[in-house]
């Protein structure tokens, strides 16, 4: 392809995709193929002479959208949001185009400088204390992770490498594995199943620990486990406090956690995936109370932030220990200006990374901060919107506080297999999709507001379909079918 062509093809697939996000609401949000529906609409080898860009763009309806899950139509409320926004889309096509390779500052430069700037104002946006940030002079420091799981298990290994290092000290004669073996990490019953995977990668036992009656992790629950495996012989070496949990949305309680960690040397990381945006608003920042006590702090600007999959911004205080420990450094890789700016290659697992820093740009310059403030408290009052319908029906009950953009609801006085056929014949109807979750084995519903095209009267169809699914199965328990 010719750059002539290359104008052509991209203008057109341009005006796709605005039509796309633009009449979004008009698609069934979820597919209704079966598993293997692609493979026969293909053909099953590649082909040997090129096919015309324009046969590539009449196949995308054909082949493509009848598989697609439509995450950033305002009937989706699965998960948490995805962000998706213009000048994001736009950054990607310029990261594309330059095609570097950041892994260290002689890469490409400008990779490796506006991610260390764009860390710097993000941290400032959400009102990071300044010993987490580069522009402060101090250790401390941000770096884009993939997702917010790599950050979770970059942040363990810092932690494993910091401890084997502190215990070598009183013990020289120890080997690694046998000090590793003794390591163990904490976090929430309630936290991500991420978390439990870095202790699987990175070898070390998790335990995951018991939350209150608010399904929030409390500081004397942590003191009391990390007593009992130092009595066990064990080694208590990192802990993860979340804010905003994926099944309800929780906070952890970080004022109570923050000092058990500190006074017994365990490395704090604070996973706030998706409700870290919100602090981009003063008003939410109460949430984060004892931020200051963490070691590293990691959300998703590529959930709630208008900055497109994939960007996970992660900040630490002292990144040394990322770097001593995965610092393999062979003489192709060096450079005449290591020890002068960041060689992101030590802070993450893989090698390679793109330019995701220009997204961040982007979407900064474009949107400015008071309009993703706007953003984020829209969507958190959409949400209130639909907890208000929901109360409004005297069936219902709201199980967890709304305090960000997710509603956690259920058929009131109702089993757990009651509300399963509800959430089954909400999303049979096909208008809207949710998920569930479970707490003490109670089953619940999930609401998201995941769209940045949602409205109210995107909230009315929601809560619409949600009623008239419950008039059908509640019907049906009655004339017991």
């Amino acid at each position: 392809m010719e750059a002539n062509q290359f104008r052509e093809f991209g203008k057109t697939m341009i005006d796709y995709v605005a039509n796309y996000l633009e009449n979004i609401r008009d698609r069934r949000v979820l597919p209704t193929v079966e598993p293997g529906y692609l493979r026969p609409l293909i053909p099953s080898e590649a082909p040997q002479k090129p096919d015309s860009w324009k046969d590539v763009m009449d196949d995308i309806e054909r082949v493509i959208m009848p598989g697609v899950t439509h995450w950033h139509s305002p009937k989706f409320h699965a998960y948490f949001p995805t962000a998706n926004s213009y000048p994001a889309i736009v950054a990607d096509i310029l990261s594309d185009g330059i095609a570097c390779i950041g892994f260290s500052w002689i890469a490409s430069p400008a990779c490796t400088e506006l991610e260390v700037v764009m860390m710097d104002w993000l941290g400032k946006m959400i009102g990071l204390p300044e010993e987490f940030l580069a522009c402060s002079g101090g250790k401390g420091g941000g770096v884009i992770q993939g997702t917010a799981s790599e950050a979770t298990l970059v942040a363990l290994l810092g932690a494993k490498a910091r401890a084997i290092h502190q215990v070598k000290k009183e013990h020289p004669d120890w080997r690694d594995a046998d000090i590793a073996e003794k390591l163990v990490g904490y976090t929430s019953s309630q936290s991500h199943s991420s978390v439990e995977r870095a202790g699987l990668l990175g070898g070390v036992k998790l335990r995951g620990l018991p939350t209150d009656d608010s399904n929030r992790l409390r500081g004397d629950t942590l003191e009391k486990a990390i007593k009992e495996d130092r009595d066990a012989g064990l080694i208590p070496f990192y802990a993860v406090a979340t804010l905003g949990t994926t099944s309800s949305c929780t906070f952890d309680n970080l004022e109570e956690i923050g000092p058990v960690c500190n006074d017994n040397n365990v490395w704090l990381h604070i996973d706030a995936a998706y409700a870290g945006a919100a602090f981009v608003c003063p008003e939410y920042r109460y949430l984060m109370k004892g931020v200051e006590m963490a070691d590293s702090f990691d959300f998703n600007p590529h959930k709630w932030m208008l900055v497109n999959f994939d960007c996970s911004a992660m900040w630490l205080k002292d990144p040394n220990w990322l770097v001593n420990a995965f610092n393999v450094d062979p003489l192709y890789l060096k450079h005449d200006q290591q020890g002068s700016a960041p060689d992101y290659r030590h802070w993450q697992i893989q090698l390679g990374r793109r330019f995701r820093s220009l997204k961040i740009w982007f979407v900064l310059r474009l949107y400015g901060v008071e309009n993703i403030q706007k953003h984020i408290r829209k969507q958190i009052g959409l949400a209130h919107y639909f907890e208000k319908l929901v109360k409004s029906d005297e069936r219902f009950e709201v199980t967890e506080e709304v305090l960000m953009g997710l509603v956690c609801f259920r058929l009131k006085n109702e089993t757990n297999e009651v509300n399963e056929r509800l959430l089954k014949r909400i999303n049979a109807r096909g208008t809207i999709h949710l998920v569930p979750s479970k707490i003490r084995d109670m089953y619940f519903l999930r609401m998201a507001v995941c769209s940045r095209l949602s409205e109210e009267s995107d909230m009315e169809v929601t809560w619409k379909e949600v009623r008239e699914s419950a008039d059908d199965v509640l019907e049906k328990k009655v004339n017991g079918f």
